[in-house]
């Protein structure tokens, strides 16, 4: 097995990110809006909204152990995992356009090519995310570059993050002239001639260094023996889970949050008392000197307040993900990642002390979990890296993408759950899309939406994690193993 610990480019780093901003885009997409989008836009009722979800999600999960098989026995003049980057930018954008168009069937053509549309994309997901992510794990040897590499691809995320949750919604009704509906397709359209471009650029400028030697092979049966007999691997699987389970579910329920409990007054006095109306007449009255006419910041308070709370959690989302290297360098990645989602389960339950008039309040507790939860960003996948590792060292043969597709199958599973909840939750607090005023009980289930149950989900992660063995020590230990194996074959 040839390797390689030399110090990767930051053109390499900024190549291979521009691979998860592209993706991000539309998974981002995914966990803010699909809900919103069957629900308020494509009208579905939300129970059947919550049965796409759940079952067209769990469609493209079990896919990804099959995806992990076919990526590990791919052999090109490319690499295993960077030409699956290149053959499927095309068709991810394609069904990213047709997951999010809105066709005026009747109810039962709705619910069809909703279900269709989302499994085409969930597919085309596994098949692009899954040898992206595991390239991450062959681009180098070297813990530290490593961890280097997550801290440049998880900012790029970071970026598309900023971009869905701050200007989507805006931009639907800039690009749909008021038509929610009409926007977010033409802003998706925009979305994936963006991503196809980036996803040939990171296929450009990345390369594998970490090769499986030639007399490497495995059956499927072993493949899946040697997986169910890594602890690390089952405990980050559950890791895995939980966090989407929780990052879908709070993210899909914030534009209720602001659509139907928070005080609309409250918040455009808000809004106006720190100025946030004045920069916007600004902005406008810029882009009318530019002759962008056409380009104004829509006048809806709910847009504007949800806009505003998704920049101040992502900007300190970036400053965690500032620190989360040089925190996991010294304490380790596992540490790191546990205490971090431990305080920022601790800030998303205390949502629950807010009434919907205290805006301050609000908009401070989110960017306290901002903070918080940013720091553990750039670790996720940079510990799955390290179970590979982990697989390596015990069985005496990589298998990365039968790891990656392991723990992506977790992300949808948790993504696919947690989009469920947000609409079956909608939908057993009787939530009404016709309606202007939601009732009680349904603000109460937003309310829960977003404190105790993200919080219950998060801390369920925490726990899987007091069973995680690789730590600092660990990890270190791992690296010089498979240095010296890899130095001594070379030799």
């Amino acid at each position: 097995m040839s390797d390689s610990s030399e110090k990767i480019s930051i053109v390499e780093k900024i190549g291979y990110s521009l691979g998860d901003l592209a993706a991000n885009l539309i998974f981002q997409t995914l966990m803010a809006f699909i809900a919103f989008f069957y629900t308020d836009l494509y009208k579905i009722p939300p129970t059947t909204a919550s049965a796409i979800i759940f079952f067209g999600g769990m469609f493209g999960a079990f896919f990804n152990p099959v995806m992990g098989m076919i990526a590990d026995r791919t052999n090109t003049r490319w690499g295993k995992f960077r030409p699956w980057v290149l053959w499927t930018s095309i068709p991810f954008g394609l069904s990213a356009i047709l997951a999010f168009t809105t066709p005026n069937f009747g109810m039962t053509g709705k619910i069809i090519y909703a279900l269709v549309t989302y499994i085409f994309l969930v597919l085309i997901y596994s098949a692009n995310n899954l040898p992206y992510a595991s390239l991450s794990g062959v681009m180098t040897g070297d813990m530290k570059e490593r961890n280097s590499i997550s801290s440049y691809r998880f900012t790029a995320v970071m970026i598309a993050q900023f971009i869905i949750q701050v200007f989507l919604l805006p931009l639907a009704l800039i690009m749909g002239d008021g038509d929610r509906a009409l926007g977010f397709e033409k802003v998706m359209m925009t979305f994936a001639i963006t991503g196809t471009i980036f996803f040939i650029i990171t296929f450009l400028t990345t390369k594998e260094r970490i090769i499986p030697s030639v007399e490497q092979s495995s059956s499927v049966k072993q493949d899946l023996s040697d997986l169910f007999k890594n602890k690390p691997w089952i405990m980050m699987c559950g890791v895995v889970i939980f966090i989407f389970v929780t990052v879908s579910l709070k993210g899909g329920m914030y534009v209720y949050y602001f659509e139907d409990f928070i005080n609309n007054q409250n918040l455009d006095n808000f809004l106006s008392d720190i100025g946030f109306y004045g920069f916007i007449d600004g902005l406008n009255n810029m882009f009318v000197g530019m002759g962008l006419h056409g380009f104004q910041w829509p006048k809806e308070v709910a847009t504007s307040g949800y806009s505003l709370f998704n920049a101040l959690a992502t900007i300190f989302m970036i400053v965690g993900i500032t620190f989360s290297k040089r925190l996991a360098d010294k304490y380790g990645k596992r540490d790191v990642f546990k205490y971090g989602v431990l305080i920022s389960a601790l800030f998303q339950l205390s949502f629950i002390f807010c009434s919907p008039q205290a805006i301050g309040l609000i908009f401070l507790i989110q960017v306290l979990h901002g903070l918080s939860y940013g720091v553990t960003i750039p670790l996720l996948w940079a510990m799955i890296a390290d179970v590979a590792d982990y697989s390596e060292v015990v069985n005496n043969r990589r298998a990365t993408a039968i790891i990656f597709s392991a723990m992506i199958f977790g992300l949808k599973v948790g993504l696919s759950v947690g989009g469920a909840l947000v609409a079956g939750i909608l939908g057993w607090f009787g939530y009404a899309e016709t309606i202007p005023v939601q009732s009680d009980l349904t603000v109460l289930g937003i309310k829960l939406s977003m404190s105790i149950i993200p919080a219950v989900t998060f801390f369920i992660a925490v726990g899987f994690l007091f069973f995680y063995e690789i730590d600092k020590n660990k990890e270190v230990e791992i690296e010089q193993e498979l240095t010296r194996r890899r130095s001594t074959k070379v030799n």
